[in-house]
């Protein structure tokens, strides 16, 4: 197996995580990566697609979890309804903020536990992460 495709699946696995509820970040990865001159295009969607599937993860967990067993996992149910009215308001829109550090994790929890339509919610999680990571790619082209 070749150094970089061990990168590609490291990268994968640095965004997938990083979008989950784990304290994690991959950007460092990535600019590692694309310093050592690895094609920013394969990059770019090697981290898009792992992030976007870390995000689905969250999602799936309110969509499918209850309050008791999403405190388990660290959330916090107040925490939850803080975006009840944000999702009320801008409903799957939100869903572009996805990749915000911090608020961005909670988000797709509470989009799914708030049951807002996934095909909106999928297709606005992966133009925001698609355009953060390329916003960190773009000086590499």
């Amino acid at each position: 197996m070749e150094l970089f495709t061990i990168g590609f699946i490291g990268l994968f696995l640095a965004s997938f995580l990083s979008a989950t509820i784990l304290p994690m970040s991959s950007e460092g990865i990535l600019l590692l990566m694309l310093s050592q001159g690895v094609d920013p295009t394969s990059c770019l969607i090697v981290a898009t697609i792992g992030n976007s599937l870390g995000g689905l993860t969250n999602y799936g967990l309110g969509m499918f979890g209850n309050t008791l067993w999403l405190k388990r996992f660290g959330v916090k149910k107040e925490k939850l309804m803080t975006f009840q009215n944000r999702i009320q308001k801008h409903g799957y829109l939100i869903a572009f903020f996805s990749w915000v550090p911090f608020i961005g994790d909670p988000m797709t929890i509470a989009l799914g536990f708030f049951k807002v339509p996934f095909i909106p919610v999928l297709t606005f999680i992966i133009i925001g992460k698609f355009l953060r990571y390329l916003v960190l790619v773009l000086p590499f082209m």
